[in-house]
């Protein structure tokens, strides 16, 4: 320090010291934000969220992340889009619908909550209060915001009121308008013909490792959020074997008829990280199995029905009232010394014959692929013929269909009250007389459908471990999930792809939410916004046209509501996406016009 003044010196030498503490108070400030953040390593891509699955599910958590301005990169094993949601029947149940009031029907979410909990037996009650109060905004609401159009309202076994709302085209007239809306968005983007093998922590991220199944190569990529969106096990037998209800035998046939891809896998990757899996045992399976014409070699199958024959076993004899659906029949079924059954119906009711999925919607084909198919339908001029053709005791489902036959004429199935003066169930009314040849008969069995336990979650979707704890980063939607638990032991339809839509806005929502608060942290949001746009001049302009941007900010500034409580979406800035999203916006009418609890 020679030739400084001692004065200059010290002055020197607080400057440096208060300069260290400010350095270290900045690098302390970005710790919050960046904390245990680690590099990513050459070569490696990092992204917001990763969604693995492309299913419902995970483009509905996509679109409202993308809307959230979100960057999303979706990862899935197909090339196409939809999973087994956009090959399905496509139907969902949804509580007090504006289609169902125009058809004059009333219902309620507590009157849909009844149903559920009594029908279920082992529902999850707080995914079934949420789902039943939000399933017309959130579900019902959206989509037909995205161009979904509900052509009919049904009645499914268990419901107090007609609440299956039949979309237009099936399964992929449901799942298409949210994939194209995510497609309108630059910051969902899409990586197919991969596989998610790996789920590791990197510091306050994950790292994700999927596997080209074209190519073989592996790549990683960090997320600061990961949403598991892979689908049930149905289609893995192994896994259906492991977890089969203790309560009933597992068949000596069973085909599989769910998604080609639900698996496992996300139930693997869950467990990587410490995921718990909850009710496993909980399976909704049809009786409505027949392999699949297309695969005939493969354990694939299909679910077929003509629900206005009747349903024999292998005596020849009626068991269940078919229109009680598996939760009565099933049970039922693994009594019988088989678990097989023969649909029965006439060339009356031929017409009435169904497959389920997107692409069966036309009753050509499923007359030449199937009805037409000597292997999966047999067809004769007589019952006594049919029997022999079927292999059923001769005499029997003569007999049996001759008393099935008295019982409509009388008006009342006094043998399993299918139908009757006083029914009030689904389907209260029999079949016509089977009496018009020729007669058919198709042979069924068990098949594999629908996950109804899973990952277990929490009320934001998070993953949970075995003691409870959500999993830091770490979500899981859909029917991987169990369907959030909100059909118990027995669905009342449309309760799979309904929760598959509304779970995977949740767990976006809960993610988006995150990163706000995130970003409220590290800097006012409000004092940025401020910087561009000077609120209250706007407000004191008064020019026309603009009387609710006066009003509605006018409230906003009086409440010093930070700006992000209504547009989230614009944060974190970006200039290439810094534009207001009117479905976004939609959700902050509350502010202003709904008293809140407190």
């Amino acid at each position: 320090m020679a030739g400084f003044p001692q004065r200059t010196a010290t002055a020197l030498l607080i400057g440096l010291v208060i300069a260290l503490i400010m350095i270290r108070q900045n690098l302390r400030s970005d710790s919050r934000d960046q904390a245990q953040v680690v590099p990513a390593r050459a070569g490696e891509e990092t992204v917001d969220v990763v969604i693995v699955g492309a299913g419902v599910s995970g483009l509905s958590a996509a679109l409202e992340l993308g809307r959230a301005g979100v960057d999303v990169l979706v990862v899935d094993m197909s090339s196409v889009f939809g999973g087994h949601a956009v090959m399905s029947q496509g139907g969902l149940s949804i509580v007090d619908s504006p289609l169902q009031r125009s058809l004059g029907l009333e219902d309620s979410p507590d009157l849909a909550y009844g149903d559920f909990i009594r029908w279920g037996e082992d529902a999850n009650e707080p995914w079934v209060r949420y789902y039943v109060d939000h399933s017309r905004v959130d579900i019902y609401d959206w989509l037909v915001e995205l161009g979904v159009e509900f052509s009919s309202v049904e009645r499914a076994p268990g419901n107090s009121v007609d609440r299956f709302h039949q979309p237009a085209g099936r399964g992929i007239g449901l799942v298409t308008p949210i994939y194209k809306a995510c497609l309108e968005l630059d910051n969902v983007r899409f990586r197919w013909n991969h596989q998610a093998v790996r789920l590791a922590p990197h510091g306050d991220q994950l790292e994700v490792t999927s596997r080209d199944l074209r190519a073989g190569d592996e790549s990683t990529v960090i997320a600061n959020d990961v949403i598991l969106a892979t689908g049930g096990f149905q289609s893995n037998l192994e896994m259906v074997r492991q977890y089969w209800p203790q309560e009933l035998r597992f068949p000596k046939k069973i085909l599989a008829g769910s998604g080609r891809n639900s698996v496992g896998h996300g139930h693997r990757l869950a467990a990587q990280l410490g995921g718990k899996l909850d009710k496993m045992d909980h399976q909704w399976n049809y009786f409505t199995g027949i392999p699949d014409p297309r695969h005939p070699e493969s354990e694939r199958g299909l679910s077929a029905a003509n629900m206005h024959g009747v349903i024999v076993n292998s005596r020849g004899e009626r068991f269940a009232n078919l229109h009680a659906w598996a939760k009565e029949v099933m049970p039922k079924l693994f009594q019988q010394d088989e678990a097989t059954l023969w649909f029965v119906f006439d060339e009356s009711i031929r017409e009435k014959f169904v497959v389920s999925g997107s692409e069966w919607a036309e009753f050509d084909k499923v007359d030449r692929l199937i009805l037409q198919n000597e292997s999966l339908v047999k067809k004769a001029a007589t019952l006594d013929e049919l029997a022999t053709r079927t292999g059923l005791p001769a005499g029997s489902l003569t007999k049996t269909v001759q008393r099935y036959n008295q019982l409509v004429e009388s008006g009342r199935d006094d043998d399993f009250d299918r139908f009757g003066p006083t029914k009030t169930e689904y389907n209260n009314t029999a079949s016509p007389k089977l009496q018009t040849p020729p007669f058919f008969a198709m042979q069924a069995y068990p098949l594999t459908r629908k996950s109804m336990g899973g990952v277990a979650i929490d009320l934001q979707c998070r993953v949970i471990d075995g003691r409870g704890r959500p999993i830091p980063h770490l979500y899981a939607v859909g029917e991987l999930t169990g369907l959030a638990g909100v059909n118990g032991k027995a669905a009342l339809e449309g309760t799979f792809l309904g929760p598959c839509v509304l779970t995977g806005r949740v767990a976006a929502r809960a993610i988006a939410d995150n990163r706000t608060n995130r970003n409220q942290v590290a800097a006012s949001p409000s004092d940025e916004c401020l910087d561009c746009h000077q609120i209250v001049d706007e407000i004191a302009r008064r020019r026309p046209g603009h009387w609710h941007f006066e009003e509605s900010h006018a409230i906003a500034v009086e409440r010093k509501t930070d700006c992000l409580n209504c547009h989230r979406e614009l944060a974190p800035y970006r200039e290439d996406h810094h534009r207001i999203d009117p479905t976004s916006l939609t959700k902050s009418c509350v502010y202003c016009h709904q008293t809140l609890p407190e």
